[in-house]
């Protein structure tokens, strides 16, 4: 036996002997001495419930053990366990199947006992699928070990702190809406919502915001029927909560039920929790309950917790096991005799090793394909709602009507388009900062609250977090959200919203469980200075490795709000998460080569005229042309303005490819569009290092054969400083111009013959190519 093997055997014994030692103890009656004199009737509870729960805080205690065992193993790879906290087993039961749950890591005994709400349920074979990352996990098909269950109307979660709780408070918030707006949503009209989470993660800036949200909800008469769940083990992995901490955060906060409870004793928490839960969904407010928990045997499998607890603390936290806590219930109201509890447990623990023999078994993903399949997966694909009636639009627009067919700046003409999806789709609610009375800082939402009401176009606080918390929440719901961040260098402040709750759930849930909504964005440089970074920031990278995140960023107008409608629906079809760039420096832009020439407005595209935009399309302006420009955004303008000075004074003929679309790409098209051309230029508006250019170059050199001559032109990597100094930093029309000569005269052996070539650049012809490839998940396809 090598030393691997020796230590997995003792691993495996000191498991097994926690087994033992918990019977031990049963048998000699050695189980502490109840604080609480809670008894059947005043909890409201029957002994034939009591000794469920116990069953279900036995099994998750040796679900937690096996998991342990199957590590050391290297059968199973997940061991942050619930040991300790077995007390939240009263909310899996006092919890309907109506109400859904964004859970902590720790919730064993209450998945346990809300499985048992759900005829012919196997939670028991489903968690040990998940420890050993079995593809037939039926969650999260071998992805990671969460709790989640559709049937169960548990949406996973990933181990990230505190990140959930915003889309909690959002889900919580789309239940009474539904009712408002009079229609239907996923989740029943007498639903809550439960949220729960550990105290250290009660520190984290998310849950800070998510209940300051919650409390302004309430503040502003506003129904929330949220139960926030804080389980305080008293120990963040090493670092200790002060005593008495949770408690002085939580109590006195405003327009927030505080109930506390120790859930070390069944009966205690039972008593307490059933009294939070009927507080929350009889007056549709919101609560926390506070539930005083232990950690037992470290954070996880591999946190040897003797490096930072002292051998009497370790003592004194297995001394106060609730599961010892409620074996003296049981024993006590003779419920269960000690030799029942013994048997019970060693039955449960000899079915547990039998099934996990199994389940190590059972297929686990063996291809990046497969992993990567659910990445974009939705369970039921949408129908689009149909296009409203012309006396509708002529009613909703009014004496807006007529100015449809004139020449309009982007932000116009994304102001009606919103309208009309608005109009089109019943489903779709707009939040954001200032989108409502004020109509959005550069006027892109103005006049929607009048037409469509505040439940639809609702202002919301000012906090990023809360606002995609809330796109998230709506979403699970049933509403297709537009989210709006009011400037780019803002999303930073809740990136992980983006990142690590609505671009995962699909991934983590096999298409079971999506958020789909439309984050629009104002962002990106060239305002003339105004503003400095913070309106000015030119840096996408924090969005562009996300996968299966579809990102837009549109050049004009009649471009905007093609794409928009596509994004929009695209959301609602594919249950998708799209990303939709708006250059504020184009909003109010109509000239383009010269004051007055009115080529960058555009009439607004009518519905009917079904203008589509496919996701990964890009724009091509010019036929044949030795030379290609590529870029978006306000780089496609400066690009139009470059190529018709170099077809002028220089007789050179440009291709300009407008990207459109930044995730995903259509390598195969782009490829096929540029494989003529001799040099190519990439205007990139975004800074050097992390810019969409290093991606492109990457493409050419591995699909271009011969490689052309290839340069990028790329903003600085630097922030953006405020006034005329801006325009240092980012790319400028005279560069391009220099560029392109620079490359055209200093590369020998191009053929230059390109005359009897027609090339325009007007403000909006579009010739797209003829072959377009398939998308993968995000990025390049």
């Amino acid at each position: 036996m090598n030393g691997t093997q020796a230590r997995e055997g003792r691993m495996r014994q000191v498991d097994e002997a926690r087994v033992n030692a918990f019977c031990e103890l049963v048998a000699k009656d050695q189980l502490p001495k109840r604080e609480h004199q809670v008894g059947l009737k005043e909890a409201g509870i029957t002994p034939e419930l009591v000794k469920d729960m116990f069953h279900s805080q036995l099994l998750s205690r040796l679900l937690d053990l096996k998991a342990r065992q199957m590590q050391q193993q290297g059968q199973g790879f997940y061991t942050i366990g619930s040991a300790g906290h077995e007390g939240n087993v009263v909310l899996g039961q006092l919890l309907g199947l109506q109400d859904i749950l964004f859970l902590h890591y720790r919730s064993g005994a209450l998945f346990m006992q809300r499985s048992k709400l759900l005829p012919d349920s196997t939670p028991l074979y489903d968690m040990l699928l998940a420890f050993a990352a079995s593809a037939e996990d039926p969650i999260a098909g071998g992805r990671h070990k969460v709790f989640g269950s559709l049937p169960l109307n548990i949406p996973p979660q990933t181990s990230t702190i505190a990140s959930h709780l915003p889309k909690a408070v959002g889900t919580a918030y789309s239940i009474p809406l539904h009712k408002q707006l009079n229609s239907q949503g996923v989740l029943a009209g007498d639903a809550l919502v439960m949220c729960s989470f550990g105290d250290a993660s009660l520190n984290h800036s998310t849950a800070q915001g998510a209940l300051n949200t919650a409390a302004w909800i309430h503040y502003r008469h506003l129904p929330l029927p949220l139960l926030f769940v804080c389980e305080d083990n008293g120990l963040g992995i090493s670092v200790k909560t002060p005593n008495d901490w949770v408690a002085m955060s939580c109590k006195q906060r405003p327009g927030i039920k505080y109930f506390y409870a120790d859930s070390l004793d069944m009966l205690a928490a039972y008593q307490v929790s059933i009294k939070a839960v009927n507080y929350v969904r009889r007056y549709r407010r919101p609560a926390l309950l506070h539930l005083k928990a232990i950690r037992l045997y470290g954070h996880a499998g591999s946190d040897a917790q003797t490096s930072y607890l002292s051998p009497q603390e370790i003592q004194r936290q297995e001394q106060q096991d609730p599961l010892l806590y409620s074996a003296r219930i049981v024993r006590d109201l003779n419920i269960l005799s000690a030799q029942e509890i013994i048997a019970g447990c060693q039955q449960y623990w000899d079915q547990i090793s039998r099934v996990a023999q199994e389940v190590v078994k059972r297929p686990k993903l063996t291809s990046r394909q497969q992993v990567m399949s659910t990445i974009t997966a939705c369970s039921q694909l949408r129908s689009t709602p149909d296009l409203p009636s012309e006396a509708e639009r002529k009613s909703l627009f009014g004496n807006e009507w007529r100015q449809l067919s004139q020449p309009q700046p982007l932000n116009k003409l994304l102001n009606y388009a919103l309208a009309d999806l608005l109009l089109q789709y019943p489903q779709i609610v707009i939040c954001g900062e200032d989108v409502g009375k004020k109509g959005g800082v550069y006027g892109v939402t103005s006049r929607l609250q009048q037409k469509f009401g505040p439940a639809r176009v609702m202002d919301a606080l000012l906090d990023e977090q809360s606002i995609l918390g809330l796109a998230i929440g709506l979403a699970h719901n049933g509403f297709l959200p537009i989210a709006e961040i009011q400037f780019l260098a803002y999303l930073h402040n809740a990136e992980d919203q983006l990142r690590g709750e609505a671009s995962t759930l699909a991934f983590f849930s096999q298409g079971q469980f999506t958020n789909p909504m439309v984050i629009r964005i104002a962002g990106l440089a060239y305002q003339r200075g105004f503003g400095g970074h913070f309106h000015n920031d030119n840096s996408l990278a924090v969005l562009r490795d996300i996968p299966g995140l579809v990102i837009a960023c549109p050049a004009n107008g009649a471009d905007a709000v093609a794409m928009l409608r596509r994004a929009v629906a695209y959301a609602w079809q594919q249950q998708r998460v799209v990303v939709f760039i708006e250059p504020i420096a184009l909003y109010t832009t109509k000239d383009l080569h010269q004051a007055g020439d009115n080529l960058w407005a555009f009439p607004y595209p009518e519905p009917a005229t079904n203008k589509v935009i496919e996701i990964g399309e890009f724009g091509v302006y010019g036929n044949k042309a030795p030379i290609a420009i590529i870029s978006y955004g306000n780089g496609v303008r400066l690009a139009q303005q470059a190529a018709r000075i170099l077809e002028q004074q220089d007789g050179l003929p440009i291709k300009l490819i407008d990207l459109r679309w930044l995730a995903p790409i259509r390598a195969e098209a782009l490829v096929k569009e540029i494989q003529d051309c001799s040099h190519i230029l990439i205007v990139d508006e975004c800074r050097q290092t992390g810019s969409i250019s290093e991606q492109l170059v990457t493409l050419f050199v591995e699909q271009l054969q011969p490689l052309p001559v290839v340069e990028r032109l790329t903003a600085a990597d630097s922030f953006i400083p405020l006034g005329p100094a801006a325009n240092l930093v980012l790319p400028q029309c005279d560069e391009i111009v220099q560029r392109v000569r620079h490359m055209w005269h200093n590369y020998s052996g191009v053929n230059h013959n390109y005359s009897g070539v027609n090339h325009n650049y007007p403000g909006g012809n579009h010739d797209m190519p003829s072959t377009n490839s398939e998308l993968t998940a995000g990025g390049i396809a």
